[in-house]
Protein backbone atom coordinates (compact mmCIF):
# COMPACT_ATOMS: atom_id res chain seq x y z
CA UNK A 1 0.00 0.00 0.00
CA UNK A 2 1.40 3.36 -1.00
CA UNK A 3 0.83 6.40 1.21
CA UNK A 4 0.68 9.76 -0.46
CA UNK A 5 2.73 12.38 1.37
CA UNK A 6 1.18 15.66 2.31
CA UNK A 7 2.75 18.83 1.09
CA UNK A 8 3.83 21.04 3.97
CA UNK A 9 4.47 24.71 3.42
CA UNK A 10 6.38 26.82 5.87
CA UNK A 11 4.41 29.86 7.03
CA UNK A 12 5.55 33.14 5.57
CA UNK A 13 7.23 35.37 8.10
CA UNK A 14 7.11 39.05 7.34
CA UNK A 15 10.07 41.19 8.30
CA UNK A 16 8.86 43.96 10.61
CA UNK A 17 12.14 45.86 10.95
CA UNK A 18 12.79 48.96 8.91
CA UNK A 19 16.34 49.22 7.65
CA UNK A 20 19.48 47.36 8.56
CA UNK A 21 20.86 46.71 12.03
CA UNK A 22 24.50 47.07 12.92
CA UNK A 23 26.27 45.87 16.05
CA UNK A 24 27.71 49.05 17.51
CA UNK A 25 28.63 50.13 21.01
CA UNK A 26 27.87 53.85 20.87
CA UNK A 27 27.89 55.97 24.05
CA UNK A 28 24.57 57.74 24.64
CA UNK A 29 22.79 59.65 27.37
CA UNK A 30 19.10 58.94 27.95
CA UNK A 31 16.86 61.62 29.46
CA UNK A 32 13.28 61.09 30.65
CA UNK A 33 10.61 62.62 32.86
CA UNK A 34 9.17 60.54 35.70
CA UNK A 35 5.55 60.51 36.90
CA UNK A 36 6.30 63.28 39.43
CA UNK A 37 7.62 65.52 36.65
CA UNK A 38 11.28 65.20 37.60
CA UNK A 39 13.81 65.08 34.77
CA UNK A 40 16.34 62.27 35.07
CA UNK A 41 19.18 61.16 32.87
CA UNK A 42 21.68 58.34 32.77
CA UNK A 43 24.59 57.28 30.61
CA UNK A 44 24.04 54.17 28.52
CA UNK A 45 25.47 52.41 25.49
CA UNK A 46 23.99 50.77 22.44
CA UNK A 47 24.36 47.12 21.44
CA UNK A 48 22.84 47.52 17.99
CA UNK A 49 21.81 50.58 16.00
CA UNK A 50 19.60 51.12 13.01
CA UNK A 51 18.26 54.13 11.14
CA UNK A 52 15.09 54.18 13.24
CA UNK A 53 16.32 53.16 16.69
CA UNK A 54 18.60 51.01 18.77
CA UNK A 55 18.93 48.37 21.42
CA UNK A 56 20.65 49.93 24.40
CA UNK A 57 21.66 49.03 27.94
CA UNK A 58 20.58 51.52 30.63
CA UNK A 59 21.24 51.19 34.37
CA UNK A 60 17.68 52.43 35.04
CA UNK A 61 14.51 50.44 34.35
CA UNK A 62 12.01 52.26 32.14
CA UNK A 63 8.53 51.17 31.08
CA UNK A 64 7.46 50.38 27.54
CA UNK A 65 5.92 53.52 25.97
CA UNK A 66 8.08 55.82 28.14
CA UNK A 67 9.13 58.85 26.11
CA UNK A 68 12.81 59.69 26.28
CA UNK A 69 15.43 61.85 24.60
CA UNK A 70 18.58 60.17 23.28
CA UNK A 71 21.84 62.11 23.08
CA UNK A 72 24.50 60.52 20.87
CA UNK A 73 27.76 61.44 22.59
CA UNK A 74 29.87 60.62 19.52
CA UNK A 75 28.04 63.00 17.17
CA UNK A 76 26.45 65.48 19.56
CA UNK A 77 23.02 64.76 18.02
CA UNK A 78 19.84 64.44 20.08
CA UNK A 79 16.47 62.94 19.16
CA UNK A 80 13.14 62.29 20.84
CA UNK A 81 12.34 58.59 21.18
CA UNK A 82 10.24 56.04 23.03
CA UNK A 83 10.82 52.67 24.65
CA UNK A 84 9.21 50.01 22.46
CA UNK A 85 10.65 46.87 24.07
CA UNK A 86 12.01 45.96 27.50
CA UNK A 87 14.26 42.98 27.94
CA UNK A 88 15.70 41.51 31.07
CA UNK A 89 17.92 43.11 33.65
CA UNK A 90 21.59 42.22 33.30
CA UNK A 91 24.61 43.01 35.44
CA UNK A 92 25.21 46.26 33.51
CA UNK A 93 21.56 47.37 33.27
CA UNK A 94 18.29 46.88 31.42
CA UNK A 95 18.11 46.06 27.73
CA UNK A 96 15.69 48.47 26.05
CA UNK A 97 14.49 48.73 22.49
CA UNK A 98 14.29 52.39 21.49
CA UNK A 99 12.45 53.87 18.51
CA UNK A 100 13.65 57.29 17.40
CA UNK A 101 11.03 59.90 16.50
CA UNK A 102 11.68 61.44 13.06
CA UNK A 103 15.39 60.56 13.10
CA UNK A 104 17.86 62.08 10.69
CA UNK A 105 19.46 59.30 8.64
CA UNK A 106 22.90 60.26 9.97
CA UNK A 107 21.96 60.20 13.68
CA UNK A 108 24.56 57.50 14.45
CA UNK A 109 27.28 59.22 12.43
CA UNK A 110 27.56 56.67 9.62
CA UNK A 111 25.49 55.30 6.75
CA UNK A 112 23.20 52.39 7.51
Amino acid sequence: MRVQSATFQMPRIEEKRRGVRLNSRAPVTVEWQDAAGNISQADAYTRTVGPYGCLLVLPQELAVAQTVRIFNKATGSANAASVVWKGSERADGWELGIELTNPPMDFWGFDL
